[in-house]
C-alpha cells in the first residue's frame, strides 16, 4: 500500500496510456456535449478543428479513467479528491489519437486538523502519440498517512 509518507515532491508517475476511438467521441458527446462538432465530421470540417474532435470534457474523462485503474492497480491510499485547479485544454483530441498521461508531485502535506491523513498536489500533463501536450490540470489528492505513524491518534 502506498501511503502520504511514501510520496516526495518532484516525483514522477506515468499512469498509463488511451486510445481514442471515434466512436465513443460521438456517444460521449450525444450523451454529455453534443456540440456539432463533437458529432459530425461535415459540421466540425466547418470549424477552426477540422475534423471530428472529442469534447475537452471527454478528454478529462479518459485522463480520469487511466489515473484511476493505475491507482487501483498499485494500491494507493487514496481517499479522493476535492477538486482541481487550472485546467487548460491545449490541443484539441481526435479519434486515432493515444493519450499519454502523467504527472509530477509539487506539493506533500499533512492535515493540520486531521493526522490521520494529507494531500498532495500534481501537476498533470495529457499529451498525444506525437508527445504534444493536449491537457494540462493541478490535483489535489487526499491520502491516508502510514498506520501506526506521526499521524495515528
Amino acid at each position: 500500500m502506498i501511503y502520504l509518507e511514501d510520496l516526495e515532491v518532484g516525483q514522477t508517475t506515468y499512469f498509463g496510456s488511451y486510445e481514442v476511438t471515434r466512436e465513443e467521441v460521438i456517444e460521449f458527446a450525444r450523451k454529455y456535449d453534443p456540440q456539432p462538432f463533437h458529432l459530425s465530421d461535415e459540421a466540425a470540417a466547418k470549424t477552426h478543428f477540422g475534423r471530428l474532435a472529442a469534447s475537452g470534457w471527454h478528454t478529462c474523462a479518459m485522463t480520469m479513467a487511466v489515473i484511476a485503474r493505475h491507482v487501483v492497480a498499485t494500491e494507493q491510499a487514496g481517499l479522493g479528491s476535492p477538486g482541481i485547479d487550472d485546467l487548460r485544454w491545449l490541443k484539441p483530441v481526435f479519434p486515432g489519437d493515444t493519450l499519454h498521461v502523467s504527472s509530477r508531485i509539487t506539493d506533500v502535506r499533512p492535515s493540520r486538523s486531521k493526522p490521520e491523513i494529507g494531500s498532495f498536489r500534481s501537476a498533470t500533463t495529457v499529451t498525444n502519440q506525437d508527445e504534444v501536450p493536449v491537457l494540462t490540470f493541478t490535483s489535489i489528492v487526499l491520502m491516508r498517512r502510514r498506520p501506526g505513524g506521526p499521524g495515528e491518534r
